[in-house]
């Protein structure tokens, strides 16, 4: 009677035990959950900010304060490589960009590399300082693939939607799908249509945002990406630039009031 008691006792003490544990593991599984870096606004780091990184985004900020920007495109470097003031003339997409766009008075503040975190940071930061764009091109995105889930994505990209009425609340934004990615059909392009079939949802007939999935026109028939199209399957040639100009230009006029 003795050893059964002792045997009740320490079973009733593991299930005391285990009942105070189960908070506990909620509560970092909930931790865990709230912790997606693709919404929490961050410089580009190393071990300290990116100098290099960090002068470009001073050069934006630079000409937001001059304003007179009706169109700004944003992004990372497939958008950087649209070229324009503060990018490289010798840029894929700079004659595409000049004959399209310019007469629009539309700045470029993509940066390569940056993810969404980066992107959020920035405007936070003063690269809306001083202007009130019409319209915003944004596509980001594709740089968080390697390290977040298709919904952290999707709410880094959300976050950024959401971020620019804050801070001029009467731009309109085309919010474009992630490009494709790899020469043929793969698990990350998977991905991108997982974020892409998400965000697609933050349309709201043009009222504030638009979605545009261009992505299909840089496909040939079997799925594959052409090299002319994409050298390495992912950045754009100026005959890419000029694919993606003709997808969106009617959007683009249309947001910015232009019959």
């Amino acid at each position: 009677m003795r050893q059964r008691t002792k045997i009740h006792a320490s079973a009733l003490g593991m299930f005391a035990l285990s009942f105070l544990l189960m908070p506990a593991w909620s509560a970092k599984a909930q931790e865990k959950k709230a912790q997606n870096s693709a919404v929490v606004p961050s410089p580009r780091m190393s071990m300290m900010p990116d100098p290099n990184w960090m002068k470009r985004h001073q050069a934006f900020v630079a000409m937001a304060q001059k304003g007179n920007i009706d169109l700004l495109f944003l992004g990372d470097s497939i958008t950087d490589a649209w070229g324009g003031e503060g990018h490289g003339p010798k840029s894929a997409g700079a004659n595409v960009f000049a004959k399209e766009f310019e007469r629009f008075k539309t700045a470029n503040f993509g940066i390569g590399g940056d993810q969404t975190q980066h992107v959020l940071w920035r405007l936070q930061h003063g690269e809306l300082e001083g202007i009130h764009p019409k319209a915003v091109m944004l596509m980001i995105g594709t740089n968080n693939t390697g390290g977040h889930s298709a919904e952290a994505i999707a709410d880094g990209i959300t976050a950024i939607v959401k971020e620019i009425p804050k801070r001029s609340p009467h731009t309109k934004i085309l919010l474009l799908g992630i490009f494709p990615r790899g020469q043929k059909p793969n698990p990350l392009r998977d991905k991108i249509k997982q974020v892409n079939a998400i965000v697609s949802k933050l349309d709201d007939g043009g009222k504030t945002v638009k979605y545009l999935d261009i992505g299909d026109k840089f496909l040939e028939p079997d799925g594959s990406i052409s090299k002319e199209i994409m050298p390495d399957a992912l950045h754009l040639t100026e005959k890419g630039y000029q694919i993606w100009a003709d997808a969106v230009k009617e959007p683009i006029a249309e947001l910015l009031g232009i019959k």
